[in-house]
């Protein structure tokens, strides 16, 4: 398809980048100049932090990852490893002699290790295929990874009488998987990812799973390092009911798979405690409902007794790590958009230890965050805010300490948005709603400014008082940003996320419209310059939003799903959406999907709205817009249709794309501004 988003059109034609110009605000451009850090790693004698530091490539316009290590005492920032490439997934040997990590340095996806006395690196792997979730072994000489293994197969058709040197059309692909495709990496190849054993020294990775299941998360060893702790869905309806998982053992002389967990729902995460008796993993029973609660559970690995150590805690656990001596595990959590760390003994009430876990988001304010625990207690964690993209920290004996400022440089001379939090009762129900607001520099309260409201995907996910490129360029070109977290996100507890189960979009507009009422009250917004835009979970309610009112100038519908019916039928991850998001399939109930699908509203529509999406989204393709954009001219509204080349749902994975979102947008807001 010929492309039409040239970046010469972003940077000459846009409003974004000609109009206002202010140097000492920021710019698309500067989007190449920032960092943040995340995949930390402490040392157990908690003096060294190893980090992956990222930033923007402006010639590859890729992401390019190093690993750096930064002394907690001297604050001395170190490159472990350089160049324009992807080096992630630092994991320290237990021995605390080698870094192992994972780079596309040599044009694929390989094992590399760090020799830290000597400095040395060295690829040690050859292997066909990325390698993911690399573990060590207790004595430091061996890694386990898990990566995909491709089933050798055949169509079950050919055809005869091809003549030598013929040039006929390409074969029939023939598919027959129930995930044939996936966002972000297209379409499938046969095959399952298995497990590996690699000497650390390096060599031939051996397999040690063989059988047509998925093995994608990471392992823990036992003590003795003779087996090591799984989680995945080895059930025979394993494809049509995805969130099944169970804990496995696996004995590593004899290969056997023995079942630890039995039970409806997800138990991941898995890991031995140091002494070896308990094993802690994270799980819920499964209810079909849009969102559980992720509860952290142990297991005595000598009884068999598993009990749940946050039967009443009214958030989602999410990383956990054991404290050294056994006695408790530390966890992240999200509550009311931030990331917060408890420790949770065996027995006992909770401690908190902090509730900045910065964000490790980078374009738009999720919530989120990198934590690790040394042998001593000392703690290690992404550090940010609302002015800078993600640092490290640490917490020492209860004081916090920045390690990192990595943006210093990009931003200490720019003007950034300021950020401040508010709380609604919506005009529904009353129901308390956090949003945020985020005022251009220079804002003047005695003047007048255009709003944009900025909705989250998800549905069931956050924003918070994180960092936003996004946010802050909005902000730059003198709009007052509003987000919030309507009815349905998470951070707030079970009752709050289930309001949208079998329920969405409906009372989460309301959420929003209390949100823009709220801030048109205080008197410097010009209602006549009210602009709506978000993306997945974020686009469907902007399209819900201009079915059901014509309040807004302009709207940017991204990503959107606008027909319930086709998207359960086209998306990657189908099986879940018709059985979490729906009360049946399709078919079983059309009156619902319609009721709830923008499409259906489309006849109501009078505001201006911009489409825009990947051509290789798999996760909401790009059919849902087309289904839109159509609707839209047939109902004589002013739309256009912005078609990101290459882009998976994940649109700004290249910073360019980035760029040109933000671009797009501010031009469509800045052509129907009265």
């Amino acid at each position: 398809m010929k492309q039409f988003l040239a970046l010469s059109f972003i940077f000459s034609a846009s409003h974004f980048a000609s109009a206002n110009d202010n140097t000492h605000t920021l710019q698309l451009q500067d989007i190449f100049n920032l960092e943040y850090a995340n995949q930390i790693d402490i040392t157990e004698d908690g003096k060294t932090v190893y980090f992956v530091r990222n930033r923007m490539d402006i010639k590859t316009d890729r992401k390019v990852g190093n690993i750096w290590s930064v002394d907690y005492n001297t604050e001395q920032l170190q490159p472990l490893t350089s160049g324009v490439f992807m080096d992630y997934s630092p994991v320290l040997s237990p021995d605390g002699q080698r870094l192992a990590f994972i780079s596309n340095r040599d044009g694929s996806n390989q094992i590399y290790m760090k020799w830290l006395k000597t400095g040395a690196v060295a690829k040690i792997s050859n292997l066909t295929n990325a390698p993911r979730s690399i573990t060590w072994s207790p004595n430091s000489k061996q890694l386990v990874f898990s990566m995909f293994v491709p089933e050798i197969s055949s169509p079950p058709v050919s055809l005869p009488g091809k003549p030598k040197g013929a040039n006929w059309a390409e074969p029939a692909k023939f598919i027959d998987d129930v995930y044939y495709r996936a966002d972000g990496s297209g379409y499938s190849q046969k095959g399952f990812n298995q497990l590996f054993t690699l000497n650390a020294n390096g060599g031939n990775a051996q397999q040690i799973t063989d059988d047509n299941f998925d093995y994608n998360g990471g392992v823990s060893f036992s003590k003795n390092g003779e087996s090591l702790y799984f989680s995945a869905n080895r059930h025979a309806e394993h494809a049509l009911k995805p969130t099944n998982s169970e804990v496995y053992q696996l004995n590593l002389s004899t290969l056997e798979i023995t079942p630890l967990t039995d039970r409806n729902g997800p138990d991941q995460q898995p890991q031995v405690s140091p002494n070896g008796q308990y094993l802690a993993f994270t799980g819920y029973d499964d209810k079909r409902t849009n969102y559980e609660n992720t509860q952290l559970y142990i297991r005595d690995l000598k009884t068999g007794d598993t009990q749940s150590l946050t039967p009443d805690f009214d958030r989602s656990v999410g990383q956990i790590k054991w404290s050294a001596n056994s006695k408790g595990l530390y966890f992240s959590y999200a509550d009311e958009g931030q990331t917060a760390l408890a420790y949770q003994p065996r027995s006992g009430k909770r401690k908190v230890i902090t509730e900045k876990i910065g964000s490790v988001a980078f374009g738009r304010p999720y919530s989120g965050g990198d934590f690790d625990i040394s042998e001593n207690g000392d703690i290690v964690f992404t550090l940010a805010d609302t002015q800078r993209p993600a640092d490290v920290a640490t917490i020492k004996r209860g004081t916090v300490k920045r390690l990192t400022d990595l943006n210093s440089d990009a931003l200490q001379t720019k003007q950034l948005a300021k950020v401040e939090e508010l709380w609604l009762k919506s005009s529904h129900d009353e129901l308390p709603i956090q949003g945020w607001v985020a005022y251009p520099p220079g804002f003047d309260k005695s003047k007048k400014y255009p709003l944009v409201l900025e909705i989250h995907g998800g549905p069931v996910a956050n924003y918070g008082p994180h960092f936003s490129a996004e946010v802050q360029l909005f902000a730059a070109k003198g709009n007052v940003v509003l987000y919030m977290n309507p009815r349905g996100s998470d951070s707030y507890g079970k009752e709050f996320a289930q309001t949208i189960h079998h329920n969405y979009p409906s009372n989460d507009y309301d959420d929003l419209m209390t949100g823009v009422d709220a801030l048109i009250d205080k008197g410097f917004i010009d209602e006549s310059k009210l602009f709506v835009t978000g993306g997945s979970g974020g686009g469907v309610l902007t399209a819900w939003i201009v079915g059901h009112t014509d309040r807004f100038a302009a709207a940017v519908v991204a990503k959107p799903v606008i027909n319930w019916i086709s998207f359960v039928l086209t998306a990657d991850f189908y099986p879940f959406f018709a059985d979490y998001w729906f009360p049946g399939k399709p078919w079983e109930h059309i009156e619902h999907y319609m009721k709830r699908s923008p499409i259906s509203y489309v006849g109501n529509v009078k505001t201006p709205t911009m489409l825009l999406t990947g051509e290789a989204d798999y996760r909401t393709p790009i059919s849902e817009t087309e289904q839109f954009y159509q609707a839209l001219k047939l109902q004589g509204v002013d739309t256009a249709m912005v078609r990101i080349p290459n882009a998976s749902h994940g649109i700004t994975a290249r910073p360019s794309n980035l760029m040109t979102k933000v671009a797009y947008i501010q031009w469509w807001f800045d052509k129907h501004s009265k």
